[in-house]
């Protein structure tokens, strides 16, 4: 069984709601009746009413046990307005731009519905950018306690199954913040570890990725990785984490013996903490694409509740492993 085969399993245990921001998108439409029928998740579409049905129509698709919400003649719509506004006004928004954004743009009602728990998480970016599905949920769902980010990471699924955990590992950050600082750093470390757990129940060994294991090399890049790994030891004192830790280091348990002697990561690792975004995106394309290797992701991470981000070239089953991985993450 693949691990989305697994993390689908888990959804289907306590089915979440989850909102779909994007309802009158085809794909989004289809991704809708998909994820109802496999009991992975009720589902919630945001748009217009009679769009949304005419899409579904060219898509030969049935609605029947979806939930649609057109956010311009919702009950509801007041009450988020006026909770926007509570959450806004400090940043200088007006009841009247707290109500346009409510009714006309279904990325803050959908996020708003997840902040009063009317829906359990929120999935999104089919036809958005990535900026456009966050901003709302930065605003609105903010981060979680003790987490001072969000980042991005990718479960990967290897062929050869002697790395991570029977081929299953976490990278991040791969997807949201260029250059983290060691602050930044460590939270992304925590906040993987904590994907990792939740969606294929890993006990994370975390390795903080450098260019040199334990002092093997002097530069200010390795020592943003040894300060980073010690603030995830101030903040996280029970969670298995080592660096700083070459790649090979990391994932090979003689050369980890080698360079690392007596460290419980070392070799050993399933949680790869790249030191920045190039590192990471190139790492995890390296080897999705020479090991075989599928990437499930981005799983966005450090929000106070679920919200993911789709690429805008996503297919309907693209859609659908990560409503499933939003659903999985509400459940915790």
């Amino acid at each position: 069984m693949s691990v989305i085969d697994k993390i689908k399993a888990k959804a289907r245990l306590d089915v979440k709601r989850i909102v779909l921001a994007e309802g009158s998108e085809p794909r989004t439409v289809q991704a809708a009746r998909q994820i109802v029928d496999q009991g992975l998740a009720n589902v919630t579409l945001l748009g217009n009413r009679e769009e949304i049905a005419t899409v579904a129509k060219q898509v030969n698709t049935a609605l029947d046990g979806i939930e649609l919400i057109d956010p311009r003649t919702s009950e509801k719509t007041e009450a988020y307005a006026s909770l926007l506004y509570q959450l806004r006004k400090a940043k200088g928004m007006t009841p009247e731009q707290a109500r346009e954004l409510a009714s006309g743009d279904t990325l803050y009602y959908g996020a708003l519905m997840v902040k009063t728990g009317d829906a359990d998480g929120m999935v999104a970016g089919a036809i958005n950018s990535t900026g456009n599905v966050l901003r709302p949920a930065l605003q609105i769902i903010k981060t979680a306690p003790g987490i001072s980010v969000v980042s991005g990471a990718f479960i990967m699924e290897v062929p050869d199954h002697r790395y991570g955990d029977d081929g299953v590992l976490i990278f991040g950050d791969c997807a949201v913040i260029p250059d983290p600082g060691e602050d930044e750093l460590a939270a992304i470390a925590i906040a993987s570890a904590q994907t990792g757990k939740q969606l294929t129940g890993m006990e994370p060994r975390v390795a903080m990725l450098s260019f040199s294991t334990k002092g093997s090399a002097k530069h200010d890049n390795v020592t943003k990785v040894q300060q980073a790994t010690e603030k995830v030891h101030q903040l996280a004192p029970d969670l298995v984490c080592d660096g700083e830790l070459q790649a090979d280091a990391a994932l090979v348990e003689s050369v980890g013996a080698l360079k690392a002697p007596g460290s419980k990561v070392a070799g050993h690792a399933n949680v790869l903490i790249f030191p920045d975004l190039q590192s990471g995106n190139i790492g995890y394309k390296l080897v999705q694409r020479f090991a075989g290797a599928t990437a499930v992701g981005p799983i966005v991470q450090g929000l106070a509740k679920p919200v993911n981000d789709l690429s805008r070239g996503c297919s309907v089953e693209d859609i659908v492993s990560v409503v499933a991985i939003t659903a999985v993450k509400a459940q915790a």
